[in-house]
């Protein structure tokens, strides 16, 4: 197996304001090349080297999902419902002059990637979906990360939390004050998405799937303990245009879990 040595890259921010002026989205953006829109899970964004991997061959923008920004938890105040969330993406986009970007999106961001990418189908070129929420099956529910104790999260969304990556991702900070803000904005984070989440089976994705009619590459991990890897049928089910890669050994957050394999999923799709 490869190994992948990521060079990280130059991150800049910019402020896009937004929704008649009532929000200002923060977007991380860094690389060089084609434009690739990232849609972050609802623990909010996180720079990982997934993220630097894509920079390597794209220009990357990671805007902050309203509430999740350092300094601004209350913007998520502005925002009441769903269908507002994917204008506010489409807005953003538009501001930021992108042209078909790449669209992938993880968990709670890969449901926000295909509601954006259904309602605007000349949006985007192609559109990734790791592990995504948004469709529901009585006996295939999805877990409720946000009523998840945060001692359980990480046997909720790792296969194995004691592996490298899950204990890259879950180290806190040695300084308490300083581990208690993050743990305290994660749970922030939880609640501002989560606002458009529950509950699953009432959003109607599964009605407005059609639409999203570009390539599709879902990217699944064997172990799903959030979104069951049952799901992959069913979204293909309702893709016009799909392939799937489900990676072994893996839970809910395969760029992180299972790095190596990921990318080579995606870039063999995205070339």
């Amino acid at each position: 197996m490869t190994t992948i040595e990521t060079t990280n890259p130059v991150i800049t921010e910019e402020t896009v304001p937004v929704w008649n002026g009532k929000l200002s989205i923060k977007v991380k953006i860094a690389g060089a090349g084609a434009p690739l829109l990232y849609l972050h899970p609802a623990a909010g964004l996180a720079w990982d080297p997934f993220l630097s991997e894509l920079a390597q061959t794209h220009t990357v923008y990671a805007p902050e999902f309203p509430g999740t920004s350092a300094g601004d938890p209350y913007a998520i105040h502005a925002v009441d419902h769903l269908s507002d969330i994917v204008l506010i993406y489409e807005e953003v986009v538009r501001t930021l002059g992108l042209h078909k970007p790449v669209v992938i999106g993880q968990s709670f961001g890969g449901m926000l990637a295909a509601e954006l990418t259904a309602a605007y189908p000349q949006l985007a070129s192609k559109v990734v979906l790791l592990d995504p929420i948004g469709l529901w099956r009585d006996d295939l529910p999805i877990a409720n990360w946000i009523a998840t104790p945060p001692a359980e999260l990480p046997a909720l969304l790792f296969r194995d939390p004691s592996g490298p990556g899950a204990q890259s991702m879950l180290a806190m900070p040695d300084d308490p004050d300083i581990a208690a803000a993050a743990t305290a904005a994660m749970v922030w984070a939880f609640g501002s998405t989560g606002k458009f989440v529950w509950p699953v089976p009432d959003r109607g994705l599964r009605s407005r799937l059609h639409r999203l009619t570009v390539p599709v590459l879902l990217v699944w991990g064997r172990d799903d303990r959030v979104a069951p890897v049952g799901y992959v049928a069913e979204w293909q089910h309702e893709l016009a245009d799909s392939q799937a890669v489900v990676i072994d050994d893996c839970g809910h957050i395969p760029q992180v879990e299972r790095l190596d394999q990921t990318v080579t999923a995606v870039e063999k799709f995205l070339s």
